[in-house]
């Protein structure tokens, strides 16, 4: 039984087999073909056997495997690659369908390889999950044919495998590449020219020509002068950039992040961003955490730069889902006022569509922008810019236009309104959004703000 399972005729066979079948039509009326054709049905068979016991009676085999991490970035293109081993004695023509999990809808997962006797071919292919969850991959179904071609052997591998979706660490990755080369420059990320000094003070040490002469510490330098040991080099102040600042990041989840973009939805682009903003402000020895909040309070990361912050921060960012509900703006602001009692930045991930959907959280907004620095991102509709920057030919085109600019213009309304009140604002495309987000971190340090 398991032998049947496994074995498939091929087009080759049933070609051939309808030929034979046309032909035996055929010699009804022309007796003299009958027994060559007979001859011929009979080869088919023989060699049909002999094709089989090829791949059944010989003691070789496929060895196959899929390789992939164990676990997938979210709206990154993963790289997955089967290894095809031939242990037979001669060469195999192979055609390998991977049973991807159902959420990619993908049905052109079909490849096709000749594989020498005792080497091993590798394909390579991409999958660009776009949503965060376990993805159950099923089997991998290697079908191997001799140089006959008549039968078809299939070998199983790799069943029923679970792999989780995580948000992208992949983007993760590739910004700290770029950090480390210096060459943040290549995804949008600004070179910023620090404003002014800071003032977090570090050690005292001589001084050294292109050193600010208003660093100089007169009273270290007249302490130095009465010392056997001094010399006539100066002292000055040695500051550092000012460490320790909390930097939250709020991601709202309520159903204004449920839109989609390029199989994203907004809420996956803010907890992508989150991510990496996170790391980033880690790396200048920041402390990083995270509030998640709809018509109900939802996760809570306290500020913190410890060794596994990054990981716990991953790992509450892979379980965050949105809510069809309004979202509640003073849940939010409770939530803030009793939680974070230092001064922080805080990176507000939301949606304004309207300006007053805007104007009834600005009360809130206002609150959070007493006691903290409060950036708020929201969402170009990027849709409804192509269709500003097409032509209009007809009427209709132009009215269209027209209740598209007022949408357009509410945005940039929304971003005025909340300048005025001296709350930070941020309306940017969601492609663009964790390195325009990064600049406005960036930003914020070298202005001294955080």
């Amino acid at each position: 039984m398991q032998l049947l399972r496994s074995l498939f005729l091929t087009r080759r066979f049933f070609l051939a087999l309808t030929a034979l079948v046309i032909g035996l039509t055929v010699a009804f009326f022309l007796p003299g073909w009958l027994v060559p054709l007979q001859l011929a049905l009979g080869l088919l068979a023989l060699l049909t056997l002999l094709d089989a016991a090829l791949l059944y009676g010989t003691g070789g085999g496929v060895f196959g495997r899929r390789v992939l991490g164990d676990k997938l970035a979210n709206g990154s293109d993963n790289d997955v690659a089967i290894y095809l081993e031939n242990q037979y004695r001669f060469p195999l023509r192979t055609e390998t369908i991977d049973e991807v999990p159902h959420q990619f809808q993908r049905r052109d997962v079909l490849f096709r390889a000749v594989v020498q006797p005792g080497e091993t071919s590798v394909i390579r292919y991409q999958l660009r999950p776009t949503k965060r969850g376990e993805y159950a991959f099923g089997a991998l179904n290697v079908y191997a044919a001799s140089p006959l071609g008549l039968v078809r052997r299939r070998f199983r591998f790799d069943e029923n495998r679970m792999v989780p979706v995580y948000p992208s660490f992949l983007q993760l990755r590739q910004y700290e590449l770029l950090a480390a080369s210096n060459r943040l420059t290549e995804v949008g990320v600004k070179r910023i020219r620090r404003v002014g000094q800071s003032l977090e003070f570090d050690q005292i040490r001589p001084y050294v020509p292109g050193d600010d002469p208003r660093r100089i510490n007169w009273k270290a330098t007249a302490r130095r002068a009465t010392t056997p040991e001094a010399t006539d080099a100066l002292a000055v102040n040695h500051y550092q950039d000012e460490r320790a600042q909390q930097v939250y990041c709020l991601i709202d989840k309520g159903r204004v992040m449920r839109m989609p973009f390029e199989g994203l939805s907004l809420l996956d682009y803010a907890i992508n961003a989150t991510l990496v903003v996170s790391n980033i402000a880690l790396r200048k020895h920041d402390k990083a955490g995270l509030i998640t909040f709809s018509h109900q309070p939802g996760a809570l990361v306290p500020a913190d730069r410890r060794s596994g912050q990054l990981r716990q921060l991953l790992e509450v960012l892979y379980r965050q889902k949105t809510k069809y509900l309004e979202t509640d703006y003073e849940r939010l602001y409770l939530t803030v006022r009793h939680q974070i009692r230092q001064r922080s930045l805080l990176i507000l991930f939301t949606n304004f569509e309207t300006l007053y959907g805007m104007q009834r959280q600005l009360p809130y907004l206002r609150r959070l922008a007493k006691s903290h620095l409060l950036l708020v991102v929201f969402f170009e509709n990027t849709e409804l810019s192509a269709y500003l920057n097409s032509a209009a030919t007809t009427t209709q085109e132009v009215y269209n236009q027209t209740v598209a600019e007022k949408f357009a213009q509410e945005k940039r309304q929304i971003v005025r309104e909340l300048n005025q009140y001296g709350i930070h604002s941020l309306l940017t495309a969601p492609q663009n959004l964790t390195a325009n987000t990064i600049n406005k971190y960036l930003e914020f340090k070298a202005r001294g703000l955080i």
